[in-house]
């Protein structure tokens, strides 16, 4: 119980996690982009890129950055949208996700931006990795599928779709974060993904938290459950320790 009361406390402590990261601008052509890193883990310390979830970044990104750069990573969020275009409201969450949803390109794009930036902070290129919450995570399969040089990717709550997109090759590590009672991820959606990487013959992973909705994750939404968001940290840091350090 102690350890589960100090996860919501870390988690909700949002205040100071902007304090913890530093801005970093950086463009994608003429668009400007904001995004934040640390680096506390100092030069050549394995990396972790974070693509928030359909809001921007936002708290839970931000603490993630703080959390992660505390175990030993260098961490960057990235700033998938660009100024001005953050969103405000669900609609235009909606509206703006949908747009690299249709354009999965122009998503990976700004991934391997951001990407660079990682890199560009003194994370070791050789030990890089992308973990994304919701819209994000949706972001993360979409590193893996572009085939970025990366050792690994974990979608948190995210949709596992492509549209109809031929399977492709996929060789880094994926691990999926999956509320069981997510009603945004259809059995069709699952089954379809499960076909594409094990065509790719992938080397994937995909964990179900017990009656966890969407974004289950998140201590500002009602489908927040505690206990699911506890062990699915840990699961994080396992699949990291693994792949990266």
């Amino acid at each position: 119980m102690k350890a589960l009361i100090m996860t919501i406390i870390c988690f909700c402590a949002t205040e100071t996690s902007f304090g913890q990261l530093k801005p970093v601008r950086y463009s994608d052509g003429d668009q400007a982009l904001a995004g934040l890193v640390n680096t506390d883990a100092g030069e050549g310390a394995p990396g972790v890129l974070i693509l928030p979830a359909w809001m921007g970044i936002d708290d839970e990104a931000t603490q993630a950055a703080v959390q992660l750069s505390k175990e030993g990573y260098i961490t960057f969020v990235a700033d998938t949208y660009g100024e001005g275009n953050k969103p405000t409201t669900a609609a235009e969450a909606g509206q703006q996700a949908g747009k690299y949803k249709n354009d999965p390109e122009a998503y990976q794009r700004r991934i391997r931006l951001a990407l660079e930036q990682l890199v560009k902070a003194g994370a070791s290129p050789r030990r890089l990795a992308v973990i994304g919450y919701c819209f994000g995570g949706t972001g993360a399969l979409e590193a893996a599928r572009a085939g970025m040089e990366v050792q690994g990717v974990v979608s948190i709550h995210g949709n596992l779709g492509k549209g109809n997109r031929p399977d492709g090759p996929i060789k880094t590590k994926i691990l999926v974060l999956h509320g069981a009672a997510d009603p945004h991820v259809s059995p069709e959606e699952i089954a379809n993904f499960r076909k594409e990487v094990e065509h790719a013959g992938a080397d994937w992973q995909m964990i179900y938290y017990a009656a966890a909705k969407h974004a289950f994750t998140n201590p500002e939404s009602s489908d927040f459950q505690p206990l699911a968001a506890q062990r699915s940290w840990k699961h994080l840091l396992v699949f990291l320790q693994e792949i990266l350090k």
